[in-house]
């Protein structure tokens, strides 16, 4: 592979503003403003049938530092980012404790930035490739590398950092482009700026470039108005679901399509859509209750990590709509970060408590695993 590629800074034209019609827009307690082949998993709901039995929760890992993202490799090992020291572990059941399989270089963590979301290629067995979100010196930007060895390359760089709102979640969709979900780095106009990567869900090539299809040709933005994106979720039928930090009211699952405007900073929870230009979210918590991070999507069920309210949300899904949530796993674990669905259809948790925001317990972080029924 090639090395880092400089200079791979976001430029696209945009010859025409995006056509919008769409709704509203912190992590937890923001401050105020040799591998088997196979298919790697995504985000999408394709594991094998089965509900998680949250009841039946088990430890699987414990003395993780600061872990935020989580992808599966296609024989089910685990990788994980640990955000503060930029190394990348993996994990295998049995016993075993995690193990460094890469050390990211260039990570300057601090707030909420760090080595954030990891992806796996849909094309691992063969190209062994591995996606980091992480935040730089100058911005945060998207690498991929081989697990097996090489120097990372940089395939989308300059959107832009701040100690809090970087976003950071990515995954490949079933479409096999890579979605990446950005903060508006507390600048908030950025949300609304069609020439910003920020405050924006992107669709990319494998190779980082605009993926063919999206709202404005060339652009690598697939929807905006958006705060500060940290999960990413498709269900059976491929319908794109996104977590959303709230300011100081309400957090939100939005249906995500193509072009749509989410309406931060105009709007944040349901509200005034200004005609249709605004899409409201289908659900929404007082932000004490959530700071929702990662989603998952397991059959008929979304679960939503939230942060400052120290539980696991669940919402029923009927298509298009969502049902009421309900709480679980409420403060037993403290705040937690990322949830993911394993090739096994096992959902995996991370707690997220020695971020500096939440109250550290005896053997944070860990790493947690709920069966599939």
């Amino acid at each position: 592979m090639a090395g880092i590629r400089a200079g791979n800074r976001w430029r696209w034209a945009c010859a025409a503003l995006l056509t919008v019609g769409a709704a509203a827009g912190c992590d937890g307690g923001d401050p105020a403003p040799s591998d088997p082949a196979g298919p790697a998993t995504s985000n999408a709901a394709s594991a094998p049938a089965g509900k998680p039995d949250l009841d039946a929760g088990e430890q699987v890992a414990q003395g993780v530092d600061v872990p935020w993202g989580l992808a599966f490799l296609p024989g089910g090992d685990a990788l994980i980012a640990e955000r503060e020291t930029g190394q990348v572990l993996r994990l295998a059941l049995g016993g075993a404790a995690p193990r460094q399989v890469h050390q990211m270089s260039g990570v300057a963590a601090g707030g909420e930035g760090g080595l954030l979301g990891l992806a796996v290629s849909p094309g691992f067995a063969t190209d062994n490739l591995v996606y980091a979100y992480f935040t730089a010196e100058r911005d945060n930007r998207i690498v991929r590398f081989r697990l097996d060895g090489g120097q990372p390359e940089v395939i989308f760089d300059g959107i832009a950092k701040a100690g809090f709102h970087n976003g950071g979640r990515i995954a490949f969709g079933p479409d096999g482009m890579l979605y990446v979900g950005t903060g508006d780095a507390g600048e908030t106009d950025r949300s609304q700026d069609p020439a910003s990567p920020n405050g924006k869900i992107l669709r990319l090539t494998p190779d980082g470039a605009p993926a063919p299809g999206n709202p404005t040709a060339g652009s690598p933005v697939y929807s905006l108005g958006h705060r500060n994106v940290q999960g990413l979720a498709w269900d059976s039928a491929g319908r794109l679901f996104a977590t959303e930090f709230g300011q100081n009211e309400l957090d939100e699952v939005n249906r995500i399509e193509p072009g749509r405007n989410y309406g931060w900073p105009r709007v944040e929870g349901k509200g005034d859509t200004d005609g249709g230009r605004y899409t409201d979210p289908l659900v929404t918590w007082p932000v004490r209750e959530a700071s929702p991070s990662g989603i998952a999507i397991a059959g008929d069920t979304a679960y939503v990590a939230a942060l400052r309210g120290e539980r696991l949300w669940t919402v029923p899904l009927d298509g298009d709509r969502m049902g009421d949530p309900s709480a679980q796993l409420a403060e037993r674990y403290g705040r937690l970060r990322t949830v993911q669905v394993a090739p096994d259809g096992a959902l995996w948790v991370t707690t997220s408590n020695t971020d500096g925001r939440g109250d550290v317990r005896d053997g944070d972080d860990r790493i947690l695993r709920f069966p599939a029924r």
